[in-house]
Order: C-alpha cells, then structure tokens, then sequence
C-alpha cells in the first residue's frame, strides 16, 4: 500500500539568521513522526489560496506549534494581552488548511499551537497568558529541554485519544503561555494538566480528530508513537 500523503504545517521566520530573506522552517523530528509511523510528509507553504489544491491531495494534515499566538481578534477576545505575539500569515494558512480540513473530514492531528487554532477554528476560545488566568499554575513554559517531560497529563476515559494511548495518564513536554479556554458542543477535553488546563481535544462527530498541547514528536512515550500511528493508519483508511 502506497504511504498516506501527510501535509505539515510550516513555520516562518523573518530575515536573519538562516537566510537574509524570509524563510520557512519545521524541526525534523515532525516529519521524523510522520514517516516513521508510514506515512509520506510533505511540507506545506502558507498561502491560503493554495489550500484547497493542497488538501485535494492530502490524506491527512497536521498543524504544528511555533512561537507565536493566535490573534485574539479570531476568537472574540475585545483586548490582546501584553504578551500575545501573532504570525498573522502563517495564522491566515492555518485556519484556511484547518478549516478545509474539518469540512472534508480529512484526517487532523494538531500540536501545541495547532491544537490552539483547531479549537477556534471549531468555535472555541483561548487562555491568552496561563499564569495571569489559572491560580497555581504550573510551569507550561517548562524550563528543561523539551525532549524531557514537564509534567503529567490525565487522558479523559471513553476518549478516542484514551483508545489510542491505551493509559490513563501520560509524562508529556510543554512549551506554551497560552490554553483552550472552551470548547463548543461537540467537542470533547480529552486530556488536562494537574492544574486544570486543557491539554488535548477532540471530535468525534469526525472520523480522525485530534489536537494535544504538548509536543509528541519528540516521543517521550510508547504513546506519543501511538498517535502518530493512529493518525496515519486513519490518513491511510485504516
């Protein structure tokens, strides 16, 4: 059977350092994921006119993290906290491709900040700045290198996610200021932090839908595997 074609969200960065003109980037270990768990990753270029064309061809997408924040203005929020910095065409990509996605049932798996812009893009809201929301937070920006856990994460029983992991509680990394604040009707919390902050969603109404807040591509556990494999044996029909 021919690899499931998986597109991958790209990065962007101004000029400076790697080129003197703008330029895209993604860490290898996403496509690393990606093709050892059999598929065929391939990276995508933000331009929103392309992302119907890109989806036609795609059998599964993935929406990954970056630095940067989703614009308050997508989800209603009437200020923007001191600390949101946004990528807004990078944003403008992402929500068309995420968008296309859902409407198409196409596989998803969003990370980190992917898994931010799929909440709105199905009618949620965000956290803007954890530590200025949630009493006793924890440290979300954890202070270790991020191929080490941060802290733990509950994996809410009756779950796709729950089926796919097959445990109830994962060590995972993390590397975000910023939460899903709700979800709408439909939705689903899959997976929480000790402080309460959502760390994973889904919606079953959907063959294949998932977004986690932390990093699985670096494979801290057997199920961070598991759900780059489930995603692509879905990608696949499977």
């Amino acid at each position: 059977m021919p690899r499931p074609l998986i597109g991958l969200t790209l990065d962007s960065e101004e000029p400076g350092g790697y080129s003197r003109f703008p330029w895209y980037a993604l860490r290898r270990n996403y496509f690393a994921a990606v093709a050892a768990a059999g598929g065929l990753p391939v990276a995508l270029p933000h331009d929103p006119d392309l992302a119907e064309a890109y989806l036609a061809r795609l059998d599964g997408l993935v929406v990954t993290g970056g630095a940067f924040d989703v614009d308050p203005a997508l989800f209603g929020a009437g200020e923007r906290h001191t600390t949101v910095t946004t990528k807004d065409g990078r944003t403008a990509f992402e929500l068309a491709a995420t968008k296309g996605a859902l409407s198409l049932d196409l596989p998803l798996l969003g990370i980190c900040g992917g898994q931010q812009l799929l909440a709105v893009a199905l009618g949620g809201t965000l956290i803007q700045n954890i530590p200025d929301a949630v009493p006793d937070a924890l440290a979300h920006e954890q202070p270790n290198p991020r191929d080490q856990p941060g802290h733990s994460v509950a994996i809410a029983p009756g779950t796709l996610l729950r089926r796919v992991v097959g445990v109830g509680e994962l060590a995972v990394n993390s590397a975000h200021h910023q939460a899903v604040a709700t979800v709408p009707a439909g939705v689903l919390v899959n997976a929480t932090a000790p402080d309460g902050v959502i760390e994973g969603i889904e919606t079953p109404s959907a063959t294949w839908c998932i977004g986690v807040q932390w990093h699985p591509e670096f494979e801290l556990s057997a199920g961070d595997r598991a759900l780059f494999t489930a995603f692509v044996r879905a990608a696949g029909g499977g």
